[in-house]
């Protein structure tokens, strides 16, 4: 494979009338980066994999090496790539994205990826926790308590550990979670009015580990969330994801 190393102001004719305007043509360090992409989406080179050194795709493409080395520079910058001294370069590490600015379904996230979703329910119960129903701003118990990991492509990104008003999702405790998660379920009866959310850089406990399948010592990312329905605390919620396989991220 060749490709024409021209400068970014190059500019190839469109084929059949000559006379057409010219257009501008692809620099070949963005030819090379989506290359390299592809062959990443498509699972030729898979996440932690070793790839082409700088010299062989210069003679893969016939560029400059500077032109090879600007294209991996850049999918290093935009984490796609990570390059390791005196090894050579891989494909990163996959990490799952969510918005913390806007509450969102982690089904539809998932799917908005084109993957999979698979929820994995622990627990589906009332419970009377102190702290839960301090939280939920109930003065006596039960509070309706889930334990839920999802999954992305049969790789678990969440831990789901949720305490519900009662008084606002009474039907709460007879959903089944498989097939719609929590937050889809009560947005879509009692759509949040208000919400309030810390996030932690914390290591989990030995239950949230063995179902998030960490090393020890691995830390988390932990979002607690608690949202409102009106004037009353609907949930309280705490989203653990594996740091080194997630990240948070939002826009205003």
């Amino acid at each position: 494979m060749t490709l024409n190393n021209a400068p970014s102001d190059t500019t190839q004719l469109r084929p059949g009338n000559a006379s057409e305007a010219p257009v501008k043509a692809t620099p070949a360090y963005e030819q090379i980066k989506r290359y390299v992409v592809k062959r990443i989406s498509e699972g030729d080179w898979k996440p932690g994999g070793l790839i082409p050194s700088e010299t062989e795709l210069v003679k893969e493409f016939g560029v400059a090496r500077m032109t090879v080395s600007r294209a991996l520079r850049e999918l290093t910058a935009e984490r796609v790539l990570t390059r390791v001294q005196g090894s050579g370069t891989f494909v990163a590490p996959q990490r799952y994205e969510s918005t913390v600015l806007e509450i969102r379904n982690i089904a539809d996230e998932i799917a908005a990826r084109g993957h999979r979703h698979m929820a994995h329910v622990l627990a589906l119960e009332p419970s009377d926790d102190a702290q839960a129903l301090d939280a939920l701003g109930l003065s006596a118990g039960p509070a309706f308590h889930s334990r839920i990991v999802h999954s992305e492509e049969g790789e678990p990104i969440q831990y789901e550990d949720r305490y519900v008003n009662p008084k606002v999702f009474p039907e709460y405790l007879r959903q089944d979670f498989t097939l719609e998660t929590p937050n889809h379920y009560m947005v879509r009866l009692a759509p949040i009015q208000r919400a309030e959310f810390r996030i932690y850089a914390q290591k989990p406990d030995a239950h949230v580990r063995r179902h998030l399948l960490m090393e020890i010592g691995e830390p988390c990312l932990l979002l607690w969330r608690r949202t409102w329905v009106g004037e009353a605390v609907a949930t309280s919620v705490q989203l653990w994801h594996p740091a080194s396989r997630f990240h948070l991220a939002g826009n205003v």
